[in-house]
Protein backbone atom coordinates (compact mmCIF):
# COMPACT_ATOMS: atom_id res chain seq x y z
CA UNK A 1 0.00 0.00 0.00
CA UNK A 2 0.99 3.64 -0.32
CA UNK A 3 0.18 6.94 1.35
CA UNK A 4 0.63 8.88 -1.89
CA UNK A 5 -2.39 10.72 -3.23
CA UNK A 6 -3.40 9.01 -6.45
CA UNK A 7 -6.27 7.69 -8.53
CA UNK A 8 -5.52 4.59 -10.58
CA UNK A 9 -7.65 1.63 -11.59
CA UNK A 10 -6.11 -1.42 -9.94
CA UNK A 11 -3.04 -1.79 -7.66
CA UNK A 12 -2.84 -5.50 -8.53
CA UNK A 13 -1.61 -4.53 -12.01
CA UNK A 14 1.63 -3.16 -10.54
CA UNK A 15 3.92 -6.12 -11.33
CA UNK A 16 2.71 -6.23 -14.92
CA UNK A 17 3.35 -2.50 -15.22
CA UNK A 18 6.90 -2.85 -13.87
CA UNK A 19 7.69 -5.53 -16.46
CA UNK A 20 6.40 -3.40 -19.33
CA UNK A 21 8.17 -0.24 -18.10
CA UNK A 22 11.44 -2.19 -17.95
CA UNK A 23 10.83 -3.59 -21.43
CA UNK A 24 10.36 -0.09 -22.83
CA UNK A 25 13.51 1.14 -21.06
CA UNK A 26 15.62 -1.29 -23.12
CA UNK A 27 14.82 0.81 -26.20
CA UNK A 28 15.46 4.19 -24.55
CA UNK A 29 19.26 4.52 -24.25
CA UNK A 30 19.33 8.31 -24.67
CA UNK A 31 16.91 8.87 -21.81
CA UNK A 32 18.90 6.32 -19.78
CA UNK A 33 22.10 8.31 -20.19
CA UNK A 34 20.30 11.50 -19.12
CA UNK A 35 18.84 9.72 -16.12
CA UNK A 36 22.31 8.55 -15.05
CA UNK A 37 23.57 12.14 -15.15
CA UNK A 38 20.46 13.43 -13.39
CA UNK A 39 21.00 10.94 -10.56
CA UNK A 40 24.42 12.46 -9.92
CA UNK A 41 23.72 16.14 -10.53
CA UNK A 42 20.07 16.55 -9.36
CA UNK A 43 19.41 19.56 -11.65
CA UNK A 44 15.70 19.58 -10.78
CA UNK A 45 16.11 19.41 -7.01
CA UNK A 46 13.44 21.35 -5.14
CA UNK A 47 11.11 21.65 -8.12
CA UNK A 48 7.60 20.27 -8.52
CA UNK A 49 6.62 19.16 -12.02
CA UNK A 50 2.98 18.70 -12.99
CA UNK A 51 2.81 16.52 -16.10
CA UNK A 52 -0.26 15.97 -18.26
CA UNK A 53 0.95 13.28 -20.67
CA UNK A 54 -0.18 9.96 -22.13
CA UNK A 55 0.39 7.50 -19.27
CA UNK A 56 2.38 4.86 -21.13
CA UNK A 57 5.49 2.80 -20.50
CA UNK A 58 7.61 5.45 -22.23
CA UNK A 59 6.11 8.27 -20.16
CA UNK A 60 6.84 6.23 -17.05
CA UNK A 61 10.53 6.24 -17.94
CA UNK A 62 10.39 10.01 -18.42
CA UNK A 63 8.71 10.48 -15.04
CA UNK A 64 11.33 8.28 -13.36
CA UNK A 65 14.11 10.31 -15.02
CA UNK A 66 12.62 13.58 -13.76
CA UNK A 67 12.21 12.09 -10.28
CA UNK A 68 15.83 10.94 -10.30
CA UNK A 69 16.80 14.46 -11.30
CA UNK A 70 15.45 15.65 -7.96
CA UNK A 71 11.95 16.74 -8.96
CA UNK A 72 8.66 15.91 -7.29
CA UNK A 73 6.60 14.60 -10.21
CA UNK A 74 2.81 14.53 -10.37
CA UNK A 75 1.25 12.88 -13.41
CA UNK A 76 -2.20 12.83 -15.01
CA UNK A 77 -3.42 11.66 -18.42
CA UNK A 78 -3.62 13.96 -21.43
CA UNK A 79 -6.35 11.85 -23.06
CA UNK A 80 -9.16 9.80 -21.45
CA UNK A 81 -8.35 6.71 -23.53
CA UNK A 82 -4.55 6.78 -23.60
CA UNK A 83 -3.76 5.50 -20.10
CA UNK A 84 -2.18 2.09 -19.61
CA UNK A 85 -3.65 1.08 -16.25
CA UNK A 86 -0.82 -1.28 -15.31
CA UNK A 87 1.70 1.53 -15.87
CA UNK A 88 -0.33 3.94 -13.75
CA UNK A 89 -0.42 1.39 -10.92
CA UNK A 90 3.34 0.75 -11.12
CA UNK A 91 4.15 4.46 -11.06
CA UNK A 92 2.28 4.84 -7.78
CA UNK A 93 3.06 1.59 -5.99
CA UNK A 94 6.61 0.88 -7.21
CA UNK A 95 8.14 4.20 -8.24
CA UNK A 96 6.45 6.56 -5.77
CA UNK A 97 5.11 8.96 -8.40
CA UNK A 98 1.58 10.27 -7.65
CA UNK A 99 -0.51 9.43 -10.72
CA UNK A 100 -4.09 10.31 -11.54
CA UNK A 101 -5.19 8.38 -14.62
CA UNK A 102 -7.70 5.66 -15.50
CA UNK A 103 -8.29 4.39 -19.02
CA UNK A 104 -11.80 5.32 -20.15
CA UNK A 105 -12.31 8.00 -17.50
CA UNK A 106 -15.20 10.38 -18.16
CA UNK A 107 -14.78 14.09 -18.82
CA UNK A 108 -15.38 15.13 -15.20
CA UNK A 109 -12.82 12.64 -13.90
CA UNK A 110 -10.34 13.73 -16.55
CA UNK A 111 -10.50 17.36 -15.43
CA UNK A 112 -10.54 16.42 -11.75
CA UNK A 113 -7.25 14.64 -12.36
CA UNK A 114 -5.82 17.74 -14.01
CA UNK A 115 -6.84 19.81 -10.99
CA UNK A 116 -5.30 17.20 -8.68
CA UNK A 117 -1.82 17.68 -10.16
CA UNK A 118 -2.17 21.46 -10.35
CA UNK A 119 -3.22 21.70 -6.70
CA UNK A 120 0.31 20.62 -5.78
CA UNK A 121 1.33 24.18 -6.80
CA UNK A 122 3.94 23.07 -9.36
CA UNK A 123 6.90 25.05 -10.64
CA UNK A 124 6.96 23.51 -14.12
CA UNK A 125 4.11 22.22 -16.27
CA UNK A 126 4.72 19.48 -18.82
CA UNK A 127 1.87 19.26 -21.30
CA UNK A 128 0.72 17.15 -24.23
CA UNK A 129 -2.07 19.27 -25.70
CA UNK A 130 -1.81 22.26 -23.32
CA UNK A 131 -4.67 21.28 -21.00
CA UNK A 132 -2.61 22.22 -17.93
CA UNK A 133 -1.82 25.63 -19.41
CA UNK A 134 -5.44 26.15 -20.48
CA UNK A 135 -6.73 25.27 -17.01
CA UNK A 136 -4.21 27.56 -15.32
CA UNK A 137 -5.08 30.43 -17.65
CA UNK A 138 -8.82 29.79 -17.34
CA UNK A 139 -10.72 28.72 -14.26
CA UNK A 140 -7.74 28.05 -11.95
CA UNK A 141 -5.46 31.09 -12.14
CA UNK A 142 -5.14 30.77 -8.34
CA UNK A 143 -2.84 27.77 -8.84
CA UNK A 144 -0.27 29.65 -10.93
CA UNK A 145 1.70 31.36 -8.16
CA UNK A 146 4.75 29.04 -8.22
CA UNK A 147 5.00 28.50 -11.98
CA UNK A 148 8.37 29.35 -13.55
CA UNK A 149 7.84 27.72 -16.95
CA UNK A 150 6.57 24.77 -18.93
CA UNK A 151 7.12 22.41 -21.85
CA UNK A 152 4.73 21.23 -24.58
CA UNK A 153 4.89 17.90 -26.37
CA UNK A 154 2.55 18.10 -29.36
CA UNK A 155 1.50 20.21 -32.36
CA UNK A 156 -2.01 20.93 -31.07
CA UNK A 157 -0.65 22.21 -27.78
CA UNK A 158 1.89 24.44 -29.50
CA UNK A 159 -0.89 25.95 -31.62
CA UNK A 160 -2.86 26.78 -28.46
CA UNK A 161 0.19 28.24 -26.72
CA UNK A 162 1.16 30.43 -29.67
CA UNK A 163 -2.40 31.74 -29.79
CA UNK A 164 -2.16 32.67 -26.10
CA UNK A 165 1.24 34.31 -26.65
CA UNK A 166 0.07 36.30 -29.68
CA UNK A 167 -2.81 37.67 -27.59
CA UNK A 168 -0.28 38.70 -24.93
CA UNK A 169 -1.97 36.43 -22.40
CA UNK A 170 0.62 33.68 -21.87
CA UNK A 171 1.67 34.01 -18.23
CA UNK A 172 4.93 32.06 -18.27
CA UNK A 173 7.56 30.82 -20.77
CA UNK A 174 7.06 27.45 -22.45
CA UNK A 175 9.47 25.36 -24.52
CA UNK A 176 7.82 23.83 -27.60
CA UNK A 177 9.40 20.38 -27.42
CA UNK A 178 7.27 19.38 -30.41
CA UNK A 179 9.27 21.75 -32.62
CA UNK A 180 12.64 20.12 -31.90
CA UNK A 181 14.02 18.38 -34.98
CA UNK A 182 14.66 15.25 -32.92
CA UNK A 183 10.98 15.27 -32.02
CA UNK A 184 8.91 16.09 -35.10
CA UNK A 185 11.22 14.53 -37.71
CA UNK A 186 11.09 11.17 -35.93
CA UNK A 187 8.31 10.96 -33.31
CA UNK A 188 5.68 12.63 -35.50
CA UNK A 189 6.70 10.94 -38.74
CA UNK A 190 7.93 7.45 -37.84
CA UNK A 191 6.17 7.10 -34.48
CA UNK A 192 2.75 8.33 -35.61
CA UNK A 193 3.11 6.59 -38.96
CA UNK A 194 3.67 3.17 -37.41
CA UNK A 195 1.47 3.44 -34.33
CA UNK A 196 -1.57 4.83 -36.18
CA UNK A 197 -1.66 1.88 -38.55
CA UNK A 198 -1.06 -0.41 -35.58
CA UNK A 199 -4.05 1.04 -33.70
CA UNK A 200 -6.39 0.77 -36.68
CA UNK A 201 -5.22 -2.78 -37.40
CA UNK A 202 -5.76 -3.89 -33.80
CA UNK A 203 -9.22 -2.32 -33.69
CA UNK A 204 -10.41 -3.71 -37.04
CA UNK A 205 -8.02 -6.42 -38.29
CA UNK A 206 -8.32 -4.69 -41.66
CA UNK A 207 -6.10 -5.60 -44.63
CA UNK A 208 -4.31 -2.47 -45.84
CA UNK A 209 -3.23 -3.78 -49.23
CA UNK A 210 -5.59 -2.56 -51.93
CA UNK A 211 -7.51 -0.16 -49.69
CA UNK A 212 -7.91 3.51 -50.53
CA UNK A 213 -6.61 5.38 -47.49
CA UNK A 214 -7.46 9.07 -47.16
CA UNK A 215 -4.95 11.01 -45.03
CA UNK A 216 -6.32 14.38 -43.99
CA UNK A 217 -3.46 16.72 -43.12
CA UNK A 218 0.09 16.38 -44.48
CA UNK A 219 2.20 17.70 -41.65
CA UNK A 220 4.91 15.48 -40.19
CA UNK A 221 2.32 13.07 -38.77
CA UNK A 222 0.36 12.91 -42.02
CA UNK A 223 3.57 12.30 -43.97
CA UNK A 224 4.35 9.36 -41.74
CA UNK A 225 0.90 7.80 -41.97
CA UNK A 226 0.66 8.21 -45.74
CA UNK A 227 4.14 6.74 -46.22
CA UNK A 228 3.42 3.72 -44.03
CA UNK A 229 -0.01 3.08 -45.59
CA UNK A 230 1.55 3.19 -49.03
CA UNK A 231 4.22 0.78 -47.89
CA UNK A 232 1.50 -1.64 -46.78
CA UNK A 233 0.05 -1.66 -50.29
CA UNK A 234 -2.68 0.93 -49.86
CA UNK A 235 -3.69 3.52 -52.45
CA UNK A 236 -3.14 6.83 -50.70
CA UNK A 237 -5.05 10.08 -51.04
CA UNK A 238 -4.06 13.28 -49.24
CA UNK A 239 -6.39 16.18 -48.44
CA UNK A 240 -4.79 19.50 -47.48
CA UNK A 241 -5.52 23.22 -47.14
CA UNK A 242 -1.86 24.27 -47.38
CA UNK A 243 -0.70 24.52 -51.03
CA UNK A 244 2.95 23.76 -50.25
CA UNK A 245 2.11 20.63 -48.28
CA UNK A 246 -0.37 19.55 -50.95
CA UNK A 247 2.33 19.97 -53.59
CA UNK A 248 4.77 17.96 -51.50
CA UNK A 249 2.19 15.17 -51.11
CA UNK A 250 1.68 15.07 -54.87
CA UNK A 251 5.43 14.87 -55.48
CA UNK A 252 5.71 12.13 -52.84
CA UNK A 253 3.43 10.04 -55.03
CA UNK A 254 0.06 10.45 -53.29
CA UNK A 255 -3.14 11.50 -55.00
CA UNK A 256 -4.22 14.94 -53.82
CA UNK A 257 -7.82 16.12 -53.97
CA UNK A 258 -10.55 17.96 -52.09
CA UNK A 259 -12.24 16.20 -49.20
CA UNK A 260 -15.58 16.06 -51.05
CA UNK A 261 -13.96 14.00 -53.82
CA UNK A 262 -12.00 11.81 -51.43
CA UNK A 263 -15.12 11.10 -49.34
CA UNK A 264 -16.65 9.20 -52.24
CA UNK A 265 -13.73 6.84 -52.86
CA UNK A 266 -12.04 6.26 -49.49
CA UNK A 267 -12.12 3.02 -47.51
CA UNK A 268 -10.22 4.33 -44.46
CA UNK A 269 -10.08 7.98 -43.40
CA UNK A 270 -7.44 9.25 -40.96
CA UNK A 271 -7.40 12.81 -39.59
CA UNK A 272 -4.11 14.45 -38.54
CA UNK A 273 -4.77 18.18 -38.85
CA UNK A 274 -4.67 19.64 -35.34
CA UNK A 275 -7.91 21.40 -36.27
CA UNK A 276 -11.60 20.63 -36.06
CA UNK A 277 -14.22 18.99 -38.30
CA UNK A 278 -11.75 17.76 -40.88
CA UNK A 279 -14.43 15.13 -41.39
CA UNK A 280 -17.96 16.47 -40.97
CA UNK A 281 -21.47 15.10 -41.51
CA UNK A 282 -21.63 16.13 -45.16
CA UNK A 283 -18.48 14.11 -45.81
CA UNK A 284 -20.03 11.14 -44.00
CA UNK A 285 -23.08 11.31 -46.28
CA UNK A 286 -20.81 10.98 -49.32
CA UNK A 287 -18.89 7.97 -48.00
CA UNK A 288 -19.49 4.46 -49.21
CA UNK A 289 -20.89 1.65 -47.09
CA UNK A 290 -18.27 0.29 -44.68
CA UNK A 291 -16.03 3.35 -44.53
CA UNK A 292 -13.75 3.46 -41.48
CA UNK A 293 -13.00 6.75 -39.67
CA UNK A 294 -10.05 7.23 -37.32
CA UNK A 295 -8.28 10.18 -35.75
CA UNK A 296 -4.60 10.49 -34.91
CA UNK A 297 -4.67 14.21 -34.11
CA UNK A 298 -4.66 15.18 -30.45
CA UNK A 299 -8.33 16.02 -29.83
CA UNK A 300 -11.46 14.18 -31.00
CA UNK A 301 -12.88 17.39 -32.54
CA UNK A 302 -11.14 16.51 -35.81
CA UNK A 303 -14.17 14.34 -36.61
CA UNK A 304 -17.62 15.91 -36.27
CA UNK A 305 -18.96 13.12 -34.06
CA UNK A 306 -22.04 15.07 -32.96
CA UNK A 307 -22.96 15.79 -36.57
CA UNK A 308 -22.59 12.13 -37.52
CA UNK A 309 -24.68 11.04 -34.53
CA UNK A 310 -27.45 13.45 -35.53
CA UNK A 311 -27.31 12.06 -39.05
CA UNK A 312 -27.41 8.39 -38.04
CA UNK A 313 -30.47 6.28 -37.24
CA UNK A 314 -28.53 4.11 -34.81
CA UNK A 315 -25.17 3.58 -33.14
CA UNK A 316 -23.88 0.17 -32.08
CA UNK A 317 -20.58 -1.00 -30.63
CA UNK A 318 -19.74 -3.92 -32.91
CA UNK A 319 -16.22 -4.54 -31.65
CA UNK A 320 -14.00 -3.05 -28.96
CA UNK A 321 -13.10 0.49 -30.09
CA UNK A 322 -15.44 0.24 -33.10
CA UNK A 323 -18.81 2.08 -33.18
CA UNK A 324 -21.10 1.40 -36.13
CA UNK A 325 -23.29 4.26 -37.31
CA UNK A 326 -26.22 3.28 -39.53
CA UNK A 327 -27.37 6.12 -41.78
CA UNK A 328 -30.98 6.56 -43.00
CA UNK A 329 -30.38 4.81 -46.34
CA UNK A 330 -28.92 1.78 -44.55
CA UNK A 331 -25.28 2.67 -45.19
CA UNK A 332 -22.91 1.92 -42.33
CA UNK A 333 -19.78 3.82 -41.34
CA UNK A 334 -17.42 2.92 -38.51
CA UNK A 335 -15.81 5.30 -36.00
CA UNK A 336 -12.75 4.01 -34.14
CA UNK A 337 -11.79 4.78 -30.55
CA UNK A 338 -14.54 7.36 -30.01
CA UNK A 339 -12.63 9.62 -32.38
CA UNK A 340 -9.71 9.87 -29.96
CA UNK A 341 -6.05 9.14 -30.69
CA UNK A 342 -6.39 5.70 -32.25
CA UNK A 343 -2.72 4.79 -31.75
CA UNK A 344 -3.20 5.09 -27.98
CA UNK A 345 -6.88 4.16 -27.68
CA UNK A 346 -6.51 0.80 -29.42
CA UNK A 347 -2.74 0.23 -29.31
CA UNK A 348 0.31 1.19 -27.23
CA UNK A 349 1.26 4.49 -28.83
CA UNK A 350 4.65 5.20 -30.38
CA UNK A 351 7.48 2.67 -30.17
CA UNK A 352 9.86 3.25 -27.27
CA UNK A 353 12.85 3.83 -29.55
CA UNK A 354 11.33 6.97 -31.05
CA UNK A 355 9.92 8.28 -27.75
CA UNK A 356 13.46 7.99 -26.42
CA UNK A 357 14.37 11.15 -28.33
CA UNK A 358 11.16 13.05 -27.57
CA UNK A 359 11.43 12.41 -23.85
CA UNK A 360 15.14 13.19 -23.86
CA UNK A 361 14.08 16.57 -25.28
CA UNK A 362 11.49 16.89 -22.50
CA UNK A 363 13.99 16.09 -19.75
CA UNK A 364 16.64 18.48 -21.06
CA UNK A 365 14.05 21.20 -21.72
CA UNK A 366 12.88 20.95 -18.10
CA UNK A 367 16.51 21.33 -17.02
CA UNK A 368 16.92 24.31 -19.39
CA UNK A 369 13.82 25.94 -17.94
CA UNK A 370 15.03 25.39 -14.37
CA UNK A 371 18.34 27.09 -15.16
CA UNK A 372 17.17 29.89 -17.46
CA UNK A 373 13.60 30.89 -16.57
CA UNK A 374 14.69 34.24 -15.11
CA UNK A 375 16.05 35.26 -18.52
CA UNK A 376 12.97 34.26 -20.51
CA UNK A 377 9.92 36.29 -21.50
CA UNK A 378 6.39 34.92 -21.39
CA UNK A 379 6.58 33.37 -24.83
CA UNK A 380 6.88 30.07 -26.71
CA UNK A 381 10.48 28.94 -27.30
CA UNK A 382 12.00 26.35 -29.62
CA UNK A 383 14.21 23.75 -27.96
CA UNK A 384 17.75 25.20 -27.96
CA UNK A 385 19.81 23.87 -30.87
CA UNK A 386 22.54 22.51 -28.63
CA UNK A 387 19.98 20.33 -26.82
CA UNK A 388 18.52 19.13 -30.11
CA UNK A 389 21.95 18.25 -31.49
CA UNK A 390 23.03 16.56 -28.25
CA UNK A 391 19.98 14.27 -28.39
CA UNK A 392 20.76 13.45 -32.02
CA UNK A 393 24.39 12.65 -31.19
CA UNK A 394 23.41 10.44 -28.26
CA UNK A 395 20.90 8.54 -30.41
CA UNK A 396 23.47 7.96 -33.15
CA UNK A 397 25.98 6.76 -30.58
CA UNK A 398 23.45 4.31 -29.13
CA UNK A 399 22.94 2.93 -32.66
CA UNK A 400 26.69 2.47 -33.18
CA UNK A 401 26.79 5.13 -35.90
CA UNK A 402 29.68 7.55 -36.35
CA UNK A 403 29.58 10.66 -38.54
CA UNK A 404 32.19 13.00 -39.95
CA UNK A 405 33.23 16.37 -38.57
CA UNK A 406 34.35 19.41 -40.59
CA UNK A 407 38.05 20.16 -40.86
CA UNK A 408 39.33 23.58 -39.81
CA UNK A 409 39.76 24.48 -43.49
CA UNK A 410 36.16 23.46 -44.26
CA UNK A 411 34.88 25.50 -41.33
CA UNK A 412 36.77 28.59 -42.50
CA UNK A 413 35.36 28.20 -46.02
CA UNK A 414 31.77 27.84 -44.80
CA UNK A 415 32.07 30.87 -42.54
CA UNK A 416 33.73 33.28 -44.94
CA UNK A 417 32.68 35.40 -47.87
CA UNK A 418 36.00 35.98 -49.57
CA UNK A 419 37.06 32.41 -50.27
CA UNK A 420 35.78 30.89 -53.48
CA UNK A 421 36.34 30.66 -57.23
Amino acid sequence: MTNLKHDVKDPSLTSQGIQRINWAEREMPVLRSIRERFLKEKPLKGLKIAACLHVTTETANLAITLRDGGAEVYLCASNPLSTQDDVAAALVYEYGIPTFAIKGEDRDTYYNHIISVLETKPHITMDDGADLVATLHGERTDLMENIIGGTEETTTGVIRLKSLAEEGNLKYPVVAVNDADTKHFFDNRYGTGQSTLDGITRATNVLWAGKTVVVIGYGWCGRGVASRASGMGAKTVVCEVDPIRALEAAMDGHQVMKMEQASEIGDIFITLTGGMKAIDSKHAQLMKDGAILANSGHFNVEIDIEGIEELADSKTEVREYVDQYTLPEGKKIYLLGEGRLINLAAAEGHPSAVMDMSFADQSLSAEFMAKNYTNLQNDVYVVPKDIDEEVGKLKLSSMGIEIDTLTEEQNIYLNSWDVGT
